[in-house]
């Protein structure tokens, strides 16, 4: 088993939360999807510069540095493509009829996917109603061409390519997880999980939660789950700090670890990251109770190797592609006031340095 330390070595603010984000290949820049748009940082001087916005949130975004572009993707359904040197718009393309919760773009960035889907209690158990729209769609990079768009029980909240960029995973509201064939749009897996979903029954009655990030091992036999426990209290957030490991590729899928007992606290985890170095991961999210808010594991033990309190919601976390460094995004809070004209900026960007023995 590996140890490891992080030690922060930025914090900078953005004017608004950051629901997601990605680190340029030369580790230097970062470009966040805000609640108000989309910007540009720059990680050594801690500047940033508004290059888009949506007409609604940017829930993400990601760099495609073949094309000097950005793409983005929103809670209006839109995907669209800018042009890092003018900051004008390529091409824009109505995905969805509702929100975009997740996009992932593959490997060799010739792929974009993205999901949708909006919960409707479908039967007297408030089981969802069937989607409307198809929830996962994969789209060709270049052109925009929507090649694949492929059905599941909404609302889909998490997406990721395998390493090699021949399956699409997606994950759910009721904690299933469907494993396509990139290529021929085949379905090649499925499995459930009922760990990360609850059934309300105080204040409202529905259910909550479900899978809120995803990613593949390494070697793409296994799927990494992040989420929250079960709880009752739509409102109250305090279910377990949860991953689960996955063997998605076997006749019969199966869970192989999760969250130790005596290393978690209560919150929704709402990111998952998988270290270069393959050995080790991090999730992050919001804290409800406990000591963390983001911590390392052990990819092969699963045992827990370093904790941050960082004080806002993680969002989104990056490791740059030397595996050196860690970027975690999020927002502090919702001001509430105005400040000599202006809100407080409450986007957040922590960086930090990534010793591991």
């Amino acid at each position: 088993m590996i140890s490891t330390s992080l030690s922060l070595t930025a914090d900078f603010k953005l004017p608004t939360g950051i629901l997601g984000a990605s680190v340029s290949d030369d580790g230097t820049s970062l470009v966040a999807a805000c609640m108000d748009g989309i910007y540009q940082a720059d990680l050594q001087s801690q500047s940033s510069e508004k290059i888009g916005q949506h007409s609604s949130y940017v829930s993400s975004a990601a760099f495609l540095p073949e094309r000097d572009a950005v793409i983005s993707a929103g809670y209006d359904g839109v995907i669209q493509w800018i042009d890092l040197p003018t900051k004008q718009q390529i091409r824009k393309l109505q995905l969805h009829d509702f929100w975009s919760w997740d996009m992932a773009v593959s490997p060799d960035r010739s792929l974009i996917a993205s999901v949708t889907g909006q919960y409707l209690a479908g039967d007297y158990k408030y089981e969802p109603l069937a989607e409307r729209e198809p929830s996962v769609k994969i789209v060709a990079t270049v052109t925009g061409e929507v090649l694949h768009s492929l059905p599941h029980v909404p609302s889909v909240q998490a997406v990721a390519f395998s390493p090699d960029g021949k399956f699409v995973a997606a994950g759910n509201l009721m904690g299933e997880v469907r494993v396509w064939n990139v290529h021929s749009g085949k379905l090649a897996a499925s499995f459930t999980t009922s760990d990360f979903t609850s059934w309300g029954i105080i204040k409202s009655h529905s259910y909550l939660g479900g899978i809120f990030a995803l990613k593949f091992t390494p070697d793409g036999k296994e799927l990494l789950l992040a989420g929250m426990g079960p709880m009752q209290d739509p409102m109250a957030g305090n279910g377990r700090q949860l991953w689960q490991k996955w063997s998605w590729n076997d006749s019969e899928p199966c869970k192989l670890d999760e969250t130790h007992k005596g290393e978690s606290g209560e919150g929704l985890m709402e990111t998952v990251a998988v270290h270069p170095d393959g050995r080790q991961f991090v999730m992050g999210g919001r804290l409800r109770g406990g000591d963390w808010n983001a911590a390392m594991f052990d990819l092969a033990s699963g045992v827990r190797t370093a904790t941050l309190k960082t004080g806002f919601r993680v969002t989104e976390a990056n490791f740059t592609a030397d595996g050196q460094q860690l970027i975690l995004v999020g927002a502090q809070g919702q001001p509430k006031k105005m400040v000599d004209g202006a809100f407080p900026n409450f986007g957040r960007v922590e960086v930090y340095d990534v010793a591991a023995g």
